[in-house]
């Protein structure tokens, strides 16, 4: 210390000295000289490189929103309302989300569920309530379903169900199923039950309009006789 320092050198100075950066000697190392002057500094980026960069990332971005995008629509889609068959429960008009894995190795179809289709020999999808499960016995009297011989307990209807006389046994792939306005909808009392391969998915969520958004009520849990 005394070679580099003299003994008459404040204490401050060496701190000072000491604390400076790069620190005494450091110079001799040029290894760690990024500066300009020194030849080894990083080269700037071009205008082109940067460009490319930028439409690297534009790409990559439209992409895994393309398949995002895909991979809801495989799973979710959309149905508008037509007719009024599913009154008071749903309207003309309303926007549905329709969950088509639903029924794809994580269940089947349950009693109330509200399920879109197409079937009987139409083009169009038709959407319906489930009444009636595989293997069921159901009858139209008194207006009202009976299913098994018990009274089917239907709180979303606000009307009865008109069809007496009307009797079918289920096979082990059929449902039957009806609209909510029993008065005015063409559905298994007129078409006969409906196959398991011919339902798309179960409908989940009323998305439209903003102010009737809401889940659709889930009707399995309901009583089967009154």
């Amino acid at each position: 210390m005394s070679d580099r320092y003299p003994s008459s050198t404040p204490v401050p100075a060496l701190e000072r000295d000491a604390m400076a950066w790069p620190p005494s000697g450091w110079e001799e190392n040029t290894a760690w000289d990024w500066s300009p002057e020194a030849g080894n500094a990083p080269a700037p980026r071009s205008a082109g490189g940067a460009r490319r960069g930028l439409w690297r990332e534009v790409l990559e971005t439209a992409l895994l929103t393309l398949v995002i995008s895909l991979g809801i629509h495989a799973v979710v889609q959309s149905r508008q309302v037509e007719g009024s068959s599913m009154e008071p429960t749903l309207h003309t008009g309303e926007r549905l989300l329709i969950n088509k894995f639903a029924y794809l190795g994580f269940g089947e179809p349950q009693r109330g569920d509200i399920v879109v289709f197409r079937a009987w020999g139409q083009e169009e999808d038709f959407i319906k309530r489930v009444v009636g499960l595989p293997g069921d016995h159901i009858e139209v009297r008194d207006d009202s379903i009976y299913v098994n011989e018990a009274r089917l307990a239907e709180p979303y209807l606000d009307q009865p169900t008109a069809g007496a006389g009307r009797d079918v046994q289920l096979a082990v792939d059929e449902y039957y199923v009806l609209g909510d306005n029993r008065g005015n909808s063409s559905d298994s009392r007129l078409f006969g039950a409906l196959e398991r391969g011919e339902i798309v998915g179960k409908a989940l969520v009323r998305y439209w309009p903003l102010d009737e958004a809401r889940w659709l009520a889930d009707m399995t849990p309901y009583a089967m006789a009154r």
